[in-house]
């Protein structure tokens, strides 16, 4: 990632004051899904903290590949506060360590991998959330975040604000549901824990999430269209473009999951996003050819018949009423997000 985008970024979350660094003194904390785009940079956030603000914090991290780790933290891998812990989400977690806080963002996010594993999609993410839950019970921890998705909402077909209530539709005939529907249990399994055992559980649904330290190569629609943008290439859509989204750039989510962490209540789901993203996805491309292309490239249709990849065309406008209720509020536009993203990927 580009050092200063980052050094912004990490400067933004620490001076978000829906956070209260405060809770984190002296205290262990255990992250899944840390080599991902917002673990990642959740993770460095919270050293980045520790560092500046003296918290005395462990992170530990679960990782399946140490030496993609390594990679992923070659700045702060000699930092003593950051430990690796080698071992697979599907089996339980057996570590002596007593954490305080666990994150758990671990989680397959390519549509071609709900499709073509939608049995280790479900695997994943039901086995590695309850090992994840029991530790935590054993632990008598202090708090626990799930990283939904607004996925979890299923299918709306009628444009309206969301609040954490509002369920739509899930094809259970589509195996692509297989992750919709594993996050709804996961939902459910954390809260679950907290009814059943009096443990401080939480999930928060985040929108679509990107931003700075995107890969170039990233096969999703949006770093498709930022590749577009570099290379002064014509935006090609696979479906018409219909569906409507909240989107959230990286730090800013980073930032809705702590002040979750810290000041959430327990059992309860917290949607994320900027409401001043909300569009559709030919929209968001027909904003990227004319504010970031400078108006020479074009967006075209072309309708594949592999579109079962892609979920059905939707409204997924999030409300973050109650996400602002505990001090969280959202900055910039879906332009910003693109230009920073960009800028990170050219250097």
């Amino acid at each position: 990632m580009n050092q200063k985008i980052l050094q912004e970024d990490l400067e933004y979350i620490l001076n978000d004051k829906c956070i209260q660094w405060q809770k984190l003194v002296g205290c262990k904390l255990l992250v899944t899904g840390a080599t991902g785009l917002i673990g990642s940079t959740l993770v460095k956030a919270l050293l980045y903290a520790n560092r500046k603000l003296k918290l005395g914090l462990e992170v530990w991290c679960i990782v399946r590949d140490e030496r993609k780790a390594e990679g992923v933290f070659a700045e702060e891998f000699a930092n003593t506060s950051l430990h690796f812990l080698k071992t697979s989400m599907e089996d339980p977690i057996l570590c002596s360590k007593t954490f305080d806080y666990f994150i758990h963002g671990a989680s397959p996010t390519a549509s071609a991998f709900f499709v073509e594993h939608p049995v280790e999609t479900m695997d994943t993410a039901y086995f590695g959330t309850r090992h994840l839950l029991e530790k935590a019970k054993q632990d008598a921890a202090r708090g626990f975040v799930y990283l939904s998705s607004m996925e979890a909402f299923g299918q709306v077909t009628e444009e309206h604000l969301l609040t954490e209530k509002d369920l739509g539709y899930v094809d259970l005939t589509n195996v692509r549901s297989s992750y919709q529907e594993s996050k709804r249990i996961c939902e459910l399994l954390c809260k679950s824990y907290s009814s059943e055992y009096d443990l401080r559980t939480m999930s928060i649904r985040l929108a679509q999430t990107f931003g700075a330290g995107i890969p170039k190569d990233d096969k999703r629609v949006f770093a498709m269209m930022a590749r577009c943008a570099i290379e002064g290439e014509d935006i090609v859509l696979m479906t018409k473009g219909n569906s409507r989204h909240s989107y959230l750039y990286t730090a800013q989510a980073v930032t809705a999951i702590l002040c979750v962490l810290l000041s959430g209540e327990a059992g309860e789901t917290y949607n994320a996003a900027n409401p001043a993203t909300y569009c559709s996805i030919y929209e968001m491309g027909k904003m990227v050819a004319e504010k970031i292309g400078y108006g020479k490239m074009s967006v075209r249709i072309q309708e594949s018949s592999e579109n079962k990849k892609y979920p059905p065309a939707g409204y997924l406008n999030l409300s973050v009423d109650k996400l602002s209720a505990l001090g969280w509020k959202p900055t910039g536009t879906l332009a910003d997000m693109y230009e920073r993203m960009i800028h990170s990927m050219e250097n």
